[in-house]
């Protein structure tokens, strides 16, 4: 069976409470007077549940605000699934819904070369050349706006049957009507594709929001100058200090995808949007959801991306959020942070982790296993098990303020 080509895009569940609560009942969207600014707009049509087919799924349902704008939906077995359903409530993803949070940072999607930090050898540069950028894993959106367009269309996602099925839901609501006419200058009737367009230029609006990029995490907030009654102190006898230590370290090699900035710069997204194939294996629990059975190409299957050396590559992911938004991997495969560190320490020569903790067996093979970036999975010293949970401490610590909550209460980083 051939991949669907569009995957989850945006938020969550939590819009059962949304959508009545603040999107003008059952039928969704808001029916207060005209919004003032196109990301108030964008906020209503995130929530908006009308622009699926059965009217049950907005962009939020898959990327729910309240949990890191990622899909936290369980599946049958109580457990998050590792792929996201669709509003005919059959349908299934082949890939993990990425988070919408920080999304914004990621640049448009291109092709070209760039120098980066190589952490193993402090003070030398490591040159990267290939693709970076683009929304979705694979970068076939180039933008936020263009990534919004495709879930509303996507026959396994919200399934409307085209453009003039979603322009026809905005209708509905007069508030839409007149908020198009006096931000955009447009007659929904007038013309379906400028009104399509404007629709995901609202969304996109609202998701380069600090509602969606608040900086605002423990790592945030010890950046803040001394004497900020807000400031955050990593405690030097702490977990988290330890794998703060390494993750910007030499010792490390995590800095070499997941760093952007220079170390201690505000700002920090913790990816540099390249693409690499880091060896991840199949996830057979999402392939029988999803019905799918060729292999994920990743930025293979991008519809502009041709070159058979992209193969099994996939966008660095963005670190914020990192500890709430599991399962990890473009297919959802780790349910597990810990997992995550030591499946990337098992690369190296001697490493102690030579089994996945998940199913006790050795470490299956990569899905795609040409086009590995083993340079950078096998640089740096192996870790060891407190080495490992100081790093998942710290990336706790990534976690935005209104979701600390949702971390995990196991006493691993007391």
């Amino acid at each position: 069976m051939k991949k669907a080509l569009f995957l989850p895009l945006h938020v969550s569940f939590v819009v059962a409470v949304l959508a009545v609560s603040g999107c003008g009942g059952s039928s969704g969207g808001s029916e207060s007077p005209a919004f003032a600014s196109k990301e108030a707009l964008g906020e209503s049509l995130f929530h908006d549940t009308r622009l699926s087919a059965n009217r049950t799924q907005s962009c939020a349902t898959c990327h729910n605000p309240e949990h890191g704008f990622v899909d936290n939906r369980s599946g049958a077995d109580g457990k998050v699934s590792p792929v996201s359903r669709g509003d005919n409530g059959t349908s299934f993803g082949d890939r993990n819904a990425p988070t919408a949070a920080y999304a914004r940072f990621s640049p448009a999607f291109s092709q070209g070369s760039h120098t980066r930090a190589a952490e193993t050898v402090p003070g030398s540069l490591k040159e990267y050349s290939g693709y970076i950028g683009g929304q979705f894993h694979d970068g076939r959106a180039s933008g936020l706006a263009q990534q919004a367009g495709g879930p509303p269309l996507n026959p396994i996602e919200m399934g409307m049957e085209n453009k003039t099925a979603v322009v026809n839901r905005l209708l509905e609501n007069n508030d839409y009507t007149e908020a198009f006419s006096q931000l955009y200058g447009l007659d929904l009737t007038a013309d379906t594709d400028a009104a399509y367009a404007a629709m995901t230029d609202a969304i996109a609006a609202f998701e380069r929001s600090n509602t969606f990029a608040p900086f605002d995490s423990k790592y945030d907030r010890s950046l803040l100058p001394v004497g900020d009654a807000n400031r955050y102190v990593y405690d030097a006898l702490d977990k988290a200090t330890l794998g703060k230590s390494l993750f910007f370290s030499q010792f490390t090699n995590c800095g070499a995808c997941h760093q952007l900035k220079a170390k201690g710069q505000r700002g920090e997204t913790f990816s540099n949007y390249e693409y690499h194939n880091i060896g991840v294996p199949v996830n057979a629990a999402a392939r029988e959801l999803s019905g799918v059975s060729d292999s994920d190409d990743g930025l293979l299957a991008n519809p502009d991306i041709t070159d058979v050396a992209q193969q099994g590559k996939f966008k660095v992911p963005t670190l914020r959020n990192v500890a709430v938004t599991g399962p990890y991997m473009h297919n959802g495969v780790f349910a597990d942070l810990t997992t995550v560190v030591q499946f990337y320490d098992h690369f190296k020569t001697g490493s102690d982790f030579a089994e996945n903790p998940e199913t006790g067996l050795p470490w299956a093979e990569p899905e795609i296993s040409a086009n590995m970036s083993n340079d950078d999975l096998q640089q740096a010293r192996t870790l060891s098990e407190t080495e490992v949970t100081a790093l998942v401490c710290f990336l706790r610590t990534l976690t935005d303020a209104r979701y600390e909550h949702l971390l995990p209460d196991d006493g691993l980083c007391d």
